[in-house]
């Protein structure tokens, strides 16, 4: 069966239209996020180092996933350390990262840490890229704990 072209170009324009006026493509990020990094860090006696900040975001792609990922810089090292699981409601909320002692190298004193809020996009359960959406730097004073 032959479509005339009138009929097609008119169903092009109007599957266009829709698209344009009904909404963003399904994996576009959103743009209201946003994260810091608080100015004191944590190490306990065994070398545990904690870093915190606060972050806000809204609700990832319907194809992708958030998480928060600091890294810190001391003397020399970086240590990249995820934390837990951003909840993206908009709210304002803390973030805590936690790298066990015995990876890790930070003593009292001074370090940079940056914190990025980054969206995971999924090919079904495999990570297909990933983008930082947010981020921070803050020169911060490792305290013992």
């Amino acid at each position: 069966m032959r479509i005339p072209a009138r009929r097609m170009a008119l169903a092009a324009f109007s599957a266009l239209a829709a698209t344009a006026l009904f909404g963003a493509p399904a994996g576009a990020t959103v743009f209201n996020q946003g994260i810091s990094v608080h100015h004191d860090a944590y190490v306990t006696a065994d070398g545990t180092v904690t870093l915190s900040g606060s972050y806000h975001c809204e609700q990832a792609s319907p194809t992708g996933a958030m998480q928060i990922k600091a890294t810190v810089e001391h003397e020399g090292g970086r240590l990249s350390v995820g934390a837990e699981q951003p909840v993206c409601d908009g709210k304002e909320r803390r973030w805590v990262a936690t790298a066990p002692g015995r990876w890790v190298n930070v003593r009292p004193g001074h370090a940079v840490v940056t914190a990025e809020l980054q969206e995971i996009r999924l090919a079904g359960l495999m990570p297909k890229s990933v983008a930082t959406v947010a981020e921070a730097t803050a020169d911060v004073e490792v305290r013992k704990h």
